[in-house]
């Protein structure tokens, strides 16, 4: 339930509002957090005071360097039509509806993915930072899932960076293709030979199996992070093997 709905004008007008120990008061971008259909048991299930986020200017895309700063309120469809990784993109597709993508921001997804999130779990893989104000060096979205809402409380997201100079390959099994993956596996590789690999399509967030100077190791630590990853979609035996396939089909698959 809204308690109180709030449109602030400045940045400074609603990181005020957020500050507030009562009541709740949380960020609205595009409605993804307040929406998610299991909200992550980090993240307390009470009324809440709402701030819209529209009047603040975060929805622009700007490169910098061999970077990419994703401004709060970016809609997956505006991301969508980015200059991106095809596999992003196709990560984009997956995660959420044509109507959807017009109403789901970009910071809003991420807060409110659960671990089958094919967005979130990319994301992960290119190593996102995420800029909160009030705030000092920028968060990894690794470091945001475990202590979810104690890193948000009272905070901001006000952009989402990745880097533009990484390799990135998402792949995906479900039953169909309309059904919420089964597994996600995700693959970046940086041009010093940097590998990340992460696994979702269970839990909570998305799982960091690998971070390593190289693609050595990567289908035995993508089998791995699945080791205890059953539940009442699939097991976790199923999820151990075709984690470990999905793997090397990804760095096979790098672009």
């Amino acid at each position: 339930m809204h308690l109180e709905y709030h449109r602030p004008q400045t940045l400074e007008e609603a990181l005020a509002l957020l500050a507030r120990e009562q009541p709740l008061t949380v960020p609205l971008g595009g409605g993804a957090f307040l929406n998610a259909r299991t909200r992550p048991a980090t993240i307390p299930q009470e009324d809440v005071a709402v701030v819209d986020l529209q009047n603040l200017g975060l929805d622009t895309i700007a490169a910098r360097g061999n970077f990419m700063d994703l401004g709060a309120t970016v809609s997956l469809q505006q991301l969508l039509q980015a200059e991106i990784p095809e596999a992003l993109r196709e990560a984009i597709m997956v995660e959420a509806t044509y109507t959807r993508r017009f109403t789901q921001t970009v910071a809003g997804t991420l807060v409110a993915a659960d671990g089958i999130s094919p967005f979130a779990t990319a994301m992960l893989a290119l190593d996102a930072r995420l800029t909160l104000q009030p705030g000092d060096a920028p968060l990894p979205l690794g470091e945001l899932y475990p202590f979810r809402w104690e890193h948000l409380r009272g905070k901001l997201i006000t952009k989402v960076t990745i880097p533009t100079n990484a390799k990135l390959a998402v792949e995906t099994v479900g039953r169909s293709a309309y059904d919420d993956p089964l597994l996600v596996v995700a693959v970046a590789q940086w041009p010093s030979g940097r590998t990340r690999v992460t696994v979702g399509g269970w839990g909570d967030a998305p799982h960091l199996a690998m971070d390593g100077p190289e693609a050595a190791g990567a289908q035995e630590a993508a089998r791995n992070a699945a080791y205890e990853a059953g539940d009442h979609r699939a097991s976790a035996e199923y999820r151990r093997e075709v984690a470990a396939v999905l793997a090397r089909r990804a760095l096979a698959n790098l672009q």
